[in-house]
This record gives structure tokens, sequence and C-alpha cells, in this order.
């Protein structure tokens, strides 16, 4: 323990303006049915998942995979071009839209976050912000991508990036903070 004030009073935190978009009894029922149905389906089920995706409003395009230990938080905001494929153990933590491409790999254990707090506010505030990742992109394993990002079409993010800005279109990107290195060449 320490002596000092601390800058927040979390007594005071209020996210009564946010709108999850659909009824708390949906949102239960949603993360029930993921719980049991998605990490009980065989790998090759990725059919049934996204139908059980898009019953519950998420945009999912034709020959999308989805490994079962994938999480979505609000798939209603979510949506997935054709051809795409999410890895084992991602988030896609949906308060606000994730958009992503066609013909995109978000590997195993990236997290997609769209929502964070405001530090300066006293009430350490709820703030959100959309992401969008273009076509061709491929984000490599154990990413972060964080609210407001976005990435360029076929950009390349490297394996245990934190990408905080936007990333151009056709960049091989990596690091902390994740920074373009070269131009993705087409073979």
């Amino acid at each position: 323990m320490t002596s000092e004030e601390p800058f927040v009073d979390l007594r005071k935190y209020n996210q009564s303006w946010f709108d999850r978009g659909r009824a708390g009894w949906y949102i239960l029922l949603w993360w029930l049915i993921q719980a049991i149905a998605f990490p009980l389906t065989p790998h090759p089920l990725n059919n049934l998942r996204c139908a059980l995706l898009r019953l519950f409003g998420a945009r999912v395009g034709k020959g999308v995979i989805i490994r079962p230990t994938a999480r979505f938080t609000y798939p209603w905001k979510i949506t997935i071009g054709d051809y795409s494929w999410i890895g084992d153990d991602v988030v896609l933590y949906s308060l606000d839209d994730i958009n992503i491409g066609e013909h995109c790999v978000i590997s195993q254990k990236s997290y997609l976050c769209t929502g964070s707090h405001d530090i300066t506010d006293p009430a350490f505030g709820l703030k959100t912000a959309s992401i969008t990742i273009g076509n061709g992109v491929w984000i490599a394993a154990d990413c972060f991508v964080g609210l407001g990002v976005k990435i360029g079409a076929n950009a390349v993010i490297g394996a245990r990036s934190n990408v905080f800005t936007e990333i151009p279109s056709e960049q091989v990107s990596w690091g902390t903070p994740c920074t373009p290195r070269y131009l993705r060449k087409r073979e």
C-alpha cells in the first residue's frame, strides 16, 4: 500500500450510455452458446461455427474458417470477409465494430480490442472505436490490435506485435509499437 492518492475514483465509473447492441438476455444466450458449442465442435465444423455467428448477427463471408477456441464478445458488431481465417484463441473484443476483409489471416492468440478507458478521466470512462482490417492482411501469432486501428490491404503484422496506429497497405510491420519495415512484394 502506498500513501499517494489515486488519480481515479472507480466508484464514479459509469457506462450506462454504452449500447451493447442487444438486450442483456440475448447477450447471455450468446455467451452460453459460445462457451458450450464452440469448444465442443471439432475443428472441421467451420460451417456450424459460422452459422452460429450469423444467427447472432455477425456478417460472415463464404469459405471462412473459425477455430473452436476463438472468442467473439458481440458478434452483431463483427464482419468477416470471404475466405478469411480466425485462429485458435483469437479474441475479437467487439465493443465497437470489427471489420475484417477478405482472405485475411488472424493468427492464434491475437487480440483485437475495440475498447479502453480514458486515463485522464477521474471516473475512468469507457471509450470505444472500430477496427478495420483490409483485404489480404496477415496478423501473425499473439498480436494486439488496439481501438481505432486501420490496417491497410495486404499488410503483414509480425508475431507478438502491438498495433496502436494505422498501418499502410502492403507494409510488412512488427514491433512494440508496430512499425512499418518494408514493402510487401507480390510474386
